[in-house]
C-alpha cells in the first residue's frame, strides 16, 4: 500500500469515526459533512509532521482501549478531534485558539453546555499537559495525549524527528535549547502520567526515551 492509498484508507477510517460520533449525539450530520472536511484539511497540513491524521487517529484509538474508564467517551472524542485543530509551531496560543473553534464549531451542531465546556478545558489543559479539572475524563485525555512519549525506542525516535521537522524554522541551536527544557521538565515530574492504567504501563519507557534525547541532543 502506498502513502496515498495509506491516506486514503485513514480518512475513511476517520469519517466512520466522526459520523458515529455524530450519531451518538444526535446532531445534523448534513452540517457535520462540511466541518469533517474541515477538519481534515487542518489535519492534512504539509507542515504538521507529527500533529496530524495519524496523531488523531491515535488518539481516537487509545480512548477507545480505556473507553470503560471514561465518564463522557463522546466529549473526549471531541477533544481528540479539535485538541490540534489549530496548530501553527510558531504560535503559543494553539491551544486557546483551538479551544475557541471547537466552542463555536460545537454550538452550530448545537452540543449541550456542559459537554462544550469539558471540551474547551480539557483543550486547554494540554497547552502545559496539566490538567484543568479534577476529573477522570481530564486525566485520560492528558495521559492519552502523551503515550507516544512511552512507545517504543523506534517510534519515539519517528515521533522525536516529527517534531524537529514542525520546528524547522528554528536554528538547531534554538531547537535544542527549547527542545531540552521541555523534556527536562517532564523528566523532572513525580510522574508523567496521571492515572494509574497509563503509568504502569509507559512511566518507565517513557523517562527512559526523554532522557535518551536529551542525552541525544547537542550541549548548548
Amino acid at each position: 500500500m502506498n502513502n496515498s492509498q495509506e491516506k486514503t484508507l485513514l480518512i475513511s477510517q476517520l469519517r466512520s469515526s466522526w459520523f458515529n460520533l455524530l450519531e451518538q449525539l444526535q446532531v445534523d450530520k448534513n452540517l457535520g459533512e462540511s466541518i469533517f472536511a474541515n477538519l481534515i484539511k487542518a489535519y492534512s497540513d504539509s507542515a504538521r509532521h507529527y500533529h496530524n491524521l495519524y496523531h488523531l487517529q491515535h488518539i481516537l484509538n487509545s480512548l477507545t482501549e480505556v473507553r470503560e474508564s471514561i465518564v463522557n467517551f463522546p466529549a473526549l472524542q471531541l477533544c481528540a478531534w479539535f485538541h490540534d485543530y489549530i496548530y501553527t509551531p510558531q504560535a503559543i496560543d494553539n491551544e486557546m485558539e483551538s479551544a475557541i473553534a471547537a466552542e463555536k464549531i460545537l454550538s452550530r451542531l448545537k452540543i449541550d453546555f456542559d459537554t462544550l465546556r469539558l471540551v474547551q478545558q480539557i483543550i486547554l489543559s494540554t497547552r502545559k499537559h496539566e490538567p484543568f479539572l479534577k476529573e477522570t475524563d481530564n486525566l485520560i485525555f492528558l495521559d492519552v495525549d502523551l503515550s507516544i512519549l512511552g512507545t517504543s525506542p523506534n517510534k519515539y525516535l519517528a515521533y522525536s524527528q516529527a517534531i524537529r521537522k514542525e520546528y524547522s524554522h528554528l536554528s538547531d541551536r534554538d531547537y535544542q535549547k527549547g527542545r531540552k527544557q521541555i523534556l527536562t521538565q517532564f523528566l523532572a515530574r513525580k510522574r508523567i502520567y496521571h492515572t494509574d492504567y497509563f503509568y504502569k504501563r509507559l512511566e518507565f519507557s517513557a523517562k527512559r526515551n526523554l532522557q535518551t534525547e536529551i542525552n541525544s541532543l547537542v550541549s548548548i
